[in-house]
């Protein structure tokens, strides 16, 4: 197929960044730890794996299911970087134009890994990043950020101390504005412009 010449640090930093932001796992955090004190205990490893899997399930056969439905990866990573842009703006001005549905007592796959770490977001965006970037760095992107994820839900309560809500909000806001740079890349490069 493809030799290791392909993949380049550059790419693979942009794409972690990407996913790191849309994930937004630090963000995430408060949140966890609401469902931590609510199930007891959150399987990190399971909720990591479960995440990943449907991060390539939806890497490997989402183009299948764009053919399928008529469309081409150029339309939907403009969709893509449309919906990365409005993610940006809500972690920017902390409005929220895509709403959660919350669980009741859930484990760790629903809504841990889905939606809440491999949701509709993370999903689009590694579509959309496969318009503009080689597939091996997304694949290291993506791994890169399953060990971040897996690192993040074993150390809940220590992040928790250590940023605090001031700094919490600070990393959310910082990776929004990076969110919409990114959109606005993407969406230049699906419309031919330079």
């Amino acid at each position: 197929m493809y030799g290791v010449e392909n993949i380049m640090l550059s790419e693979i930093i942009t794409v972690s960044i990407t996913l790191f932001a849309v994930i937004d796992i630090l963000g995430s955090i408060p949140v966890l730890i609401g469902l931590k004190k609510k199930m007891g205990e959150i399987n990190s490893l399971q909720a990591t794996l479960v995440s990943g899997a449907l991060m390539l399930l939806f890497f490997f056969a989402g183009g299948q299911m764009l053919h399928f439905m008529g469309l081409d990866i150029a339309s939907f990573a403009i969709a893509g970087s449309f919906i990365i842009f409005f993610l940006g703006m809500e972690m920017i001005l902390g409005i929220e134009f895509f709403k959660s549905e919350g669980g009741g007592k859930t484990g760790s796959v629903v809504p841990i890994a889905f939606p809440l770490i491999a949701g509709s977001g993370t999903l689009t965006t590694v579509m959309s990043l496969k318009a503009s970037y080689h597939h091996y760095n997304i694949l290291i992107g993506i791994l890169i950020n399953l060990l971040i994820v897996f690192a993040c839900l074993k150390a809940l309560n220590f992040i928790e101390k250590l940023l605090g809500p001031s700094g919490i909000m600070v990393v959310r806001k910082f990776f929004g504005v990076i969110l919409i740079a990114i959109a606005v890349k993407i969406f230049k490069q699906n419309i031919g412009l330079k």
